[in-house]
């Protein structure tokens, strides 16, 4: 079942009353459920609502899946996506960014987070962040900044290149009192075309994870691109990886 209503959110163009999503399994009971929270809620369910024309099909997959898991969705700020999902302001070939990311994540933890969880009981032991491409970024920076809240998550497709050394000083600079589980990948295709500055930002950033003993698995993905259809391949494999199927 995919619950859908409205959230107002403090968007960097000005306030929004935005889509929001709530997938549940059918046959959940009474049990406290893991909750994962992901980014582009417009990209996730519905081909129709995509603005490529093609989603992850998110509830579809964990239906057949059989997954006992709550995910929670709003969409992007479709005028300046790129300030809302980056915590570094940068400008480069696919736009600028003024770097507003933190105020989204503060939203998502201080006001989504207890707006979604009223509408059912919530395992707050097991909540999850996952998103591609700069919803990847973003899943890496929540981790990072609450690392308290969140058991673990999923980033693929990171766009670390927007700013590789601060990336990499993010981690290295994370409280992470509870270590975040981590799966993180990228797509043989889609690295060979964003070429030699994503390269090194992954291994920058692999190399401080390390460092600070989070546990990562890191997949290159042979035929891997940048899109949904790929990004939607690999979610039994990351949901089995965080402990969620």
């Amino acid at each position: 079942m995919i619950e859908q209503f409205s959230v107002t959110i403090p968007a960097p163009s000005g306030t929004q009353t935005r889509n929001a999503y709530l997938y549940l399994p059918d046959d959940r009971g009474e049990k406290p459920l893991p909750v994962l929270y992901m980014f582009d809620g417009q990209t996730l369910f519905y081909d129709e609502t995509s603005p490529f024309g093609d989603s992850w099909r998110m509830g579809e997959i964990l239906d057949g899946l059989g997954a006992g898991l709550a995910v929670a969705a709003v969409d992007c700020d479709k005028t300046d996506r790129l300030t809302e999902y980056s915590p570094f302001p940068f400008s480069s070939k696919y736009g600028s960014s003024e770097g507003k990311g933190e105020i989204y994540l503060d939203w998502l933890v201080q006001e989504f987070m207890p707006a979604a969880e009223a509408r059912f009981r919530a395992d707050g032991a097991r909540r999850f962040l996952a998103g591609s491409s700069m919803g990847g970024l973003m899943t890496l920076c929540g981790l990072c900044r609450y690392s308290d809240l969140f058991a673990g998550g999923a980033a693929l497709s990171p766009s670390l290149w927007v700013n590789a050394g601060g990336c990499e000083q993010m981690i290295l600079s994370a409280d992470f009192r509870q270590k975040p589980a981590l799966y993180l990948d990228y797509g043989c295709k889609e690295l060979k075309n964003h070429g030699e500055v994503q390269k090194e930002a992954l291994a920058r950033c692999l190399g401080a994870l390390i460092a600070k003993g989070v546990p990562v698995t890191f997949r290159l993905i042979e035929g891997g691109e940048h899109s949904e259809k790929s990004w939607r391949k690999q979610i039994p494999i990351f949901l089995k990886l965080l402990g969620l199927i």
